[in-house]
């Protein structure tokens, strides 16, 4: 299979970062090493790409109806220049990706933007068009002749204000606006998913790279650095983000994944009905975060017992640069799902001690 490639990728390339197939993108995963480019993203700036990820267009007076049907949040009301966090769940209420809705434009020419995951595409785009209205809404796919750069990191809006004629540091977290940065139409985003305070910027896939240049010129004399995957899930998992594939699934409804907060019942949407009931319901398992008194990193699939029995499963694991130990999210049985209870996960037929560990383990520090 010929994978696909961000405008960034000669950059990639030509900046010596290790290559690997990541959804059906051929995606950085470190330049230098992974801790060096986490603890960069922690204390100053990272710079990530994030093209793989999908960007989709709804234009038409029937776009706001449309994806109130779509999304678990009511995308119609969400007031202009902001985003939510919602998910697209199918009709028996399984998560198909988490997704971000973005309410753009002008009054007299409002659209909305969903950002997918890069590996839910297809998937989702096909979801859309077999749901699509005859007419009212046009559906439209930016992702090829865009980029998405991610600058994440307390010193990340310093980076990015000198290039853009947005007032970042006036924006709100999960607000967004269009303008031009370094001279080129971009939209200016308040989302990450580091754990950090940052920016997210779409622009054209021709300006991408001249773009990316100028804020990583910007970004190292502040201690900043070029980032790949490896980084963005240590991060992602420190601040207990989940990742399609891992914590959420098509098995998996937003109740169960923690997710309440991104769901609202006061429209209807697909899959409602199943997450209703669930939501009277006692869950069958809970997310929750294991700590390890192991070196031993924990992986997807490995199991978690107390004594002879099974009562979860663990869903992502790393080794954390923050907190200099293994860290993991997994499924466990609420029974076992209290802060400090004592548990063992199996890691390839040896167990390490582990203990129910408060989500999230890294919150950035207010200033």
């Amino acid at each position: 299979m010929t994978l696909a490639k961000t405008p960034l990728n000669d950059w990639h390339h030509a900046a010596g970062g290790r290559l690997v197939d990541f959804g059906g993108w051929e995606m950085p995963v470190q330049y230098s090493s992974i801790i060096d480019e986490h603890n960069a993203t922690r204390t100053a700036a990272g710079l990530f790409d994030v093209s793989h990820m999908a960007r989709f267009r709804f234009d038409g007076p029937g776009a706001g109806e449309f994806l109130d049907k779509l999304l678990t949040r009511k995308a119609s009301v969400v007031p202009m220049g902001k985003i939510r966090y919602s998910l697209v769940c199918n009709e028996e209420g399984g998560i198909l990706d988490d997704v971000l809705i973005y309410n753009l434009g002008e009054a007299d020419q409002q659209y909305f933007w969903l950002v997918v995951n890069a590996g839910n595409r297809e998937k989702i785009a096909a979801w859309i068009e077999k749901h699509l209205p005859a007419e009212g809404v046009v559906f439209t796919d930016h992702t090829l002749e865009t980029a998405m750069i991610a600058v994440q990191g307390p010193k990340a809006i310093e980076a990015v204000q000198p290039l853009c004629d947005v007032a970042i540091g006036e924006l709100k977290y999960y607000s967004g606006a269009l303008g031009t940065l370094c001279g080129e139409s971009a939209l200016i985003s308040r989302t990450g998913y580091t754990g950090e305070d940052g920016v997210e910027v779409t622009v054209p896939a021709a300006a991408a790279t001249a773009i990316w240049d100028k804020i990583l010129e910007n970004a190292k004399p502040l201690g900043g650095l070029p980032c790949g995957l490896g980084a963005r899930d240590t991060l992602r998992l420190e601040a207990a983000m989940p990742l399609y594939g891992h914590e959420l699934s098509e098995s998996i409804d937003p109740l169960t994944a923690g997710l309440a907060f991104g769901v609202s019942y006061d429209h209807d949407f697909f899959g409602k009905d199943r997450i209703e009931a669930a939501r009277d319901m006692a869950p069958s398992v809970v997310r929750v975060g294991l700590t390890c008194g192991d070196r031993r990193v924990p992986r997807e699939h490995c199991t978690i017992h107390i004594g002879d029995k099974q009562v979860g499963e663990v869903t992502s694991g790393t080794f954390s640069p923050t907190f200099n130990k293994p860290i993991a999210m997994g499924y466990v049985d609420p029974s076992v799902a209290t802060v400090g209870t004592a548990v063992e996960i199996d890691i390839r037929g040896k167990r390490i001690t582990a203990e129910i560990a408060p989500l999230p383990f890294y919150t950035r520090p207010r200033t």
